[in-house]
């Protein structure tokens, strides 16, 4: 190129960079004082704004092909500054789409709080919105380099028109890709499933750790972590403790022998759980809620708690707290059959039942002495 070029070249790249050091300086200096989230979207942005201005820049100042040779080296720099300016707009483009949707879960975040329903209802959305957003920049991004190739430019006509073929094959190829996508998006703005959910799946209970336009990634209790294909929650039924909320009611049951005194332990109960920190104060019970064919009641105390990590550990330290009560001050009401082998008394059999056997002795033995006649 002469020199002309190469002057007006560096030019109009000190120009682009100038301008965007300019905004820099606004947004980090003047805007940051009345929008305080504008220095995350400044971080983000700075080095794709400088490459595309720099790509833009020289691609402004560059000449026009007429001055040079069809087999000139120029033909060649010029295609790939055009892919570079399409990448480095691409770049800026996902780094503000991503930067705004930053800025609004850090909102969401510090204002409601992750327990709350409607802000991780939000959150899952705008993360798959903004896949969907950068998956869709990706694609134009592709499509645009490529239509910069002649031979390729040369066959969209053919492209657009058997558009309608290619999207019934592409269509009948990509069927459980496809149905996953829009499984996701379904998930996504129906409500059903949101991130830090926690579902119940095949008897594990797990917290949403992930939610993409795939897969849904369960962070289990053990912290295993569980990739399950979206479709798997739109097709299947699954349970979901936090759908309306945190708050759930937790169960302990006991069976114990008939001679239980329920009222002291409804009061021990009581007692317990209200001084438990782990408790919302919302309700608490105890209940005997069946009677069992091997002679044993089954009690159910029902406890409330603000989350499901906090149910779990309220119930397991209400079950420990009542098996070493009833064990201490009520032996005679842990759990035993109803007929028992005990050692021999006088004028009795080595090993008779107690107390269907020894009953029904004193029952013979009663009827025999009404049956003899008096002397």
């Amino acid at each position: 190129m002469p020199l002309e070029s190469w002057i007006a070249l560096g030019v109009c790249i000190a120009v682009a960079v100038g301008l965007v050091s300019a905004v820099h300086w606004l947004l980090t200096h003047q805007l940051s004082k009345v929008w305080g989230n504008v220095r995350p979207l400044v971080q983000r942005c700075r080095y794709p704004a400088y490459a595309s201005a720099v790509v833009i820049g020289a691609n402004i100042a560059l000449p026009g092909r007429s001055a040079f040779d069809e087999r000139s080296w120029y033909l060649a720099f010029e295609h790939g500054m055009q892919i570079a300016m399409v990448a480095s707009i691409t770049w800026l483009a996902l780094s503000i789409a991503y930067a705004i949707t930053d800025i609004v879960l850090d909102r969401l975040a510090v204002h409601n709080g992750d327990a709350d329903r409607r802000a991780r209802r939000l959150q899952t959305q705008v993360k798959l919105l903004r896949r969907v957003i950068a998956t869709i920049i990706g694609v134009l991004a592709v499509a645009a380099i490529l239509f910069t190739f002649p031979a390729v430019r040369a066959l969209g006509a053919g492209l657009l028109a058997s558009a309608g073929l290619i999207g019934i094959v592409a269509g009948v190829a990509a069927q459980s890709t496809l149905g996953n996508l829009f499984a996701g998006l379904q998930l996504a703005f129906s409500d059903a499933l949101r991130i830090n959910d926690i579902v119940v799946f095949q008897g594990e209970w797990g917290r949403v750790e992930e939610l993409s336009l795939t897969n849904v990634t369960l962070r289990l209790w053990d912290e295993r972590r569980l990739v399950l294909p979206v479709s798997h929650f739109t097709t299947n039924p699954f349970e979901n403790w936090t759908k309306q909320g945190t708050p759930i009611t937790g169960a302990v049951l006991l069976r114990v022998d008939w001679e239980v005194p329920i009222d002291k332990i409804r009061a021990e109960v009581g007692s317990f759980v209200s001084a438990h920190p782990l408790w919302d104060g919302r309700r608490w019970s105890l209940q005997a809620t069946d009677v069992l064919e091997s002679g044993l009641i089954e009690l159910r105390a029902v406890v409330t708690t603000a989350d499901a990590d906090a149910r779990w550990d309220l119930c397991c330290d209400l079950r420990e707290h009542l098996v070493t009560y009833i064990r201490t001050n009520f032996p005679e009401s842990l759990p035993r059959n109803r007929t028992q082998f005990i050692g021999r008394e006088r004028g009795e059999p080595y090993a008779s039942l107690w107390p269907s056997s020894r009953l029904r002795d004193q029952a013979a033995r009663q009827d025999r002495d009404a049956e003899e006649p008096e002397e």
